[in-house]
């Protein structure tokens, strides 16, 4: 029965991704809906923009091992992302009408520096997609009995067939169903585990009471380490194409900016439930924290709800992915395509050359997650080197593009994404200090920028912006 439900839903999607088809006459069409969504639409997209794999698996196993201090990436990194981008980007961002993000680096910096950014947010993505099939391959495993491989094989093709049919359009349907089986199932299993786990007193009194921290110890390492945790999701996703996307496909700008509070919200609020849910799983079911830790809380579902809250609750997990997973491949899909393709092609594309060419990167972004899911399969670190890239390479330009662009020049934009991925590199994987190697990326990157600037404007004695065609 659960798995027959399983497959029925999966059906499902695909189809909705079909039907959604029709509304995709145009590459626009494909890549923001046309700038058609309305507030409830653009509000569940935005809220379905994290609530995948890492919220799930990684925050749950992150809280069990170390409690409120554990989850400051996600979710609450997450939250703070969504009102930064809400409160200083979205009125700027979505009156330029861009198409991706990727062209807001060349309007401001020129093409070199289009190209440059346009690989490196690809390279954010490539980990993001990995994680949610690593999770849907998770689920299919205990659900269906298949392998990982396969699971991940199976996920891959599902999502890749609906949104390649319907592109945002089919992501946004989806994620406004998605949302409401998500909160019935989140909602109606956490009711029954805390009732059967004795009550929120009982929850409480068998949770160490070091996990209610929300404050590090007071030693300087300690610090250092809780502020990156905040600074990797909070600040490293705000370059990044999937929240943009879902930005710009908002009807107006009013909408664009009340939809990132009452996702952001939404989100922080339903993401504290499984939270919930897997403290009843240390009082109720103890041994399963032996295991993995990332699957516990499946396992605590097929243990202990009763078949039709499993069926509901499955659907929901299923459905958080899902969403996540369809928007982290469309996102790059868009950058490959416009940001990439486009420019390097001897030829110009009409618009339904481009819709097929967006199509078709649809599938590669695809390939590619699936690629790296098969060598790679801890949720928690794949989503966050994500992130950590973007902090380290895309944020300093991006900044100086929205909120002061008349001081936007190709050299400086460069210094800042090379010498700020290098010094990350470098500081992660060659030197070892007692603060995270994305200070000293970060740090460097928002140095390179000013320096090179300083250079230009001690050179040339101007301030012009980029010429258009650098």
């Amino acid at each position: 029965m659960l798995l027959g439900a399983v497959i029925a839903y999966l059906l499902l999607t695909v189809l909705v991704g079909f039907l959604a088809m029709r509304w995709v006459k145009s590459s626009t069409d494909f890549v923001n809906a046309s700038r058609q969504l309305p507030l409830f639409l653009s509000s569940a997209a935005l809220f379905a923009l994290w609530f995948g794999s890492e919220t799930l698996f990684g925050a749950t196993s992150a809280f069990l091992e170390h409690g409120l201090l554990g989850i400051i990436e996600d979710p609450l990194g997450g939250f703070l992302c969504l009102m930064l981008f809400g409160a200083f980007f979205t009125k700027r961002l979505y009156r330029m009408n861009l198409l991706t993000l990727g062209d807001l680096y060349r309007n401001a910096f020129g093409r070199k520096v289009e190209l440059v950014a346009a690989g490196f947010m690809l390279l954010t993505f490539f980990g993001y997609i990995a994680a949610q099939f690593v999770a849907l391959g998770l689920l299919l495993q205990l659900l269906a009995g298949t392998s990982l491989t396969q699971g991940i094989l199976m996920s891959t093709l599902v999502v890749t067939l609906y949104t390649l049919a319907g592109g945002m359009w089919a992501i946004s349907i989806t994620d406004f169903a998605q949302g409401i089986i998500i909160v019935a199932g989140l909602a109606w299993a956490t009711w029954l585990l805390v009732g059967d786990a004795g009550g929120w007193s009982t929850l409480v009194s068998h949770t160490p009471t070091e996990h209610f921290r929300l404050l590090p110890a007071a030693d300087a390492q300690a610090w250092w380490h809780y502020l990156a945790a905040w600074m990797t999701l909070g600040l490293g996703s705000l370059p990044s194409q999937d929240i943009f996307q879902r930005m710009n496909a908002s009807k107006n700008e009013q909408v664009a900016i009340r939809s990132f509070y009452l996702g952001g919200i939404f989100y922080l609020c339903i993401a504290l439930l499984p939270l919930v849910i897997v403290m009843a799983a240390r009082v109720i079911y103890p041994e399963l924290l032996q295991g993995d830790m990332q699957q516990v809380l499946p396992r605590v579902m097929l243990t202990h709800l009763p078949l039709g809250v499993q069926v509901l609750f499955f659907g929901a997990l299923l459905s958080a992915i899902f969403s996540t997973c369809s928007g982290a491949i469309l996102a790059p899909a868009s950058i490959l395509s416009e940001n990439l393709i486009k420019p390097l092609w001897p030829k110009k594309f009409n618009d339904q050359q481009f819709l097929l060419l967006l199509r078709l990167s649809v599938v590669l972004m695809a390939a590619a997650g699936c690629g790296m899911a098969l060598m790679r399969n801890n949720i928690f670190e794949l989503v966050g080197e994500a992130s950590i890239l973007g902090l380290v390479t895309l944020l300093v330009p991006m900044c100086v593009a929205v909120f002061w662009p008349k001081s936007a020049h190709p050299l400086p934009a460069l210094l800042a994404m090379f010498l700020g991925f290098l010094s990350w590199l470098i500081f992660e994987h060659v030197f070892q200090t007692n603060s995270p190697a994305l200070f000293w990326g970060f740090g460097a990157s928002i140095l390179a920028y000013l320096l090179g600037y300083l250079h230009i404007y001690l050179t040339r004695g101007t301030k012009k912006s980029a010429p258009k065609d650098a």
